[in-house]
């Protein structure tokens, strides 16, 4: 897939622990668990709105394209 996610990569930066984000953000542990191992198909914006507020950065931070190269 071109989209990669670097959420472990934030979380880490900001020394959060899966847990307190979910507590934080309000979404269930298993959900941003699915997100931060990269198997998901999608993400709602207030979602990830809620994510960049708690960890203080852009979407750009979390999501990476990544052009397939044929």
């Amino acid at each position: 897939m071109p989209i990669i996610l670097r959420l472990d990569r934030i979380m880490a930066d900001r020394k959060m622990s899966l847990n307190e984000l979910s507590e934080k953000v309000g979404v269930a542990n298993v959900n941003l668990s699915k997100l931060k191992n990269g198997r998901v198909s999608a993400i709602r914006f207030s979602t990830l709105e809620a994510i960049c507020d708690v960890l203080d950065c852009q979407p750009g931070d979390i999501l990476e394209y990544e052009r397939n190269r044929e």
